[in-house]
């Protein structure tokens, strides 16, 4: 299925230490931290803690129990407005060779952090469930969790635009090792997997018992204004393949202790993704 071997490592940002869980709505994003020396780093949250802790209620079960287990435990989470959004990528996304730069999904190129906006050159906010699959759009709640919420080049976001995830297509230009057509689009293998469990958390985190729709994966392309994206087949794949890297197990981290103060499951346990679907 890959056409291209991985090439790109995204190694580990400054882990950070815990905060209890919020709900409510975020009053201001925090200030930026300035990294740690790597000798000084500490542990990201160890998985058998978080296990004995936030995950407690999940373990032991499957399938739809699962499922609903989890949607439980994320929905508790502090929001932030869409503005806050700019600031909090420049801390979700940060590069760890370079701190007043993040690295754009799809490309993985590294770019200064202030270059954000909506011009040709620049980053935006991409919204990897396209917020037309379920007209949600950028209203607090899933159009500005974070947890789907990526930088991205303005073009090939743009390029992007709301097309259902699937393998094949012509080359993007300007971002090798990413596919389009008519009615889909295929990121570059690095980013593989990021994209399946980004789709597969904002389908347990939004499941209709709240404002917003009940997002939910499926076996199309093309799926327009419906709250579905696929084809979930692909996306299955894609997470087995491309497992979570030390870029990706950061950012949960800092999501959850800076930000929303919930976590994206899949990473912690990609295991989740066969037993639910």
């Amino acid at each position: 299925m890959s056409r291209h071997p991985k090439i790109y490592a995204r190694p580990l940002l400054a882990a950070l230490a815990a905060v209890t869980v919020l709900t409510g709505t975020a009053a201001a994003v925090p200030a930026k931290d300035t990294p740690a020396p790597v000798a000084a780093l500490a542990p990201a949250t160890a998985s058998a803690t978080l296990d004995d802790t936030y995950y407690a209620g999940a373990l032991g079960k499957s399938g739809t129990a699962l499922k609903a287990a989890l949607h439980t435990i994320i929905s508790s989470q502090t929001k932030v407005s869409y503005s806050q959004v700019w600031e909090a990528l420049k801390d979700t996304d940060e590069d760890p060779a370079n701190p007043d730069n993040v690295i754009l999904l799809y490309t993985g190129e590294s770019q200064s952090e202030d270059d954000n906006g909506g011009n040709v050159g620049q980053w935006n906010r991409e919204h990897v469930w396209a917020k037309s699959h379920g007209d949600f759009g950028t209203a607090t709640g899933p159009g500005t969790d974070l947890h789907h919420l990526r930088p991205a080049d303005v073009q090939v976001n743009s390029i992007r635009g709301n097309k259902d995830f699937d393998n094949g297509g012509s080359q993007v230009s300007g971002a090798p090792g990413n596919y389009t057509d008519a009615d889909s689009f295929e990121p570059r293998d690095a980013d593989k997997g990021d994209v399946a469990r980004m789709i597969l958390y904002m389908a347990v985190r939004y499941e209709g018992d709240d404002a917003w729709a009940d997002l939910e994966p499926n076996e199309k392309v093309n799926n327009g204004s419906a709250p579905n994206i696929g084809k979930l087949s692909v996306l299955k794949e894609w997470s087995q393949e491309d497992p979570p890297s030390a870029f990706e197990k950061n950012r949960n981290e800092v999501i959850y202790t800076q930000y929303q103060h919930n976590r994206n499951p899949f990473i912690d346990h990609p295991e989740w993704v066969e037993s639910i679907w």
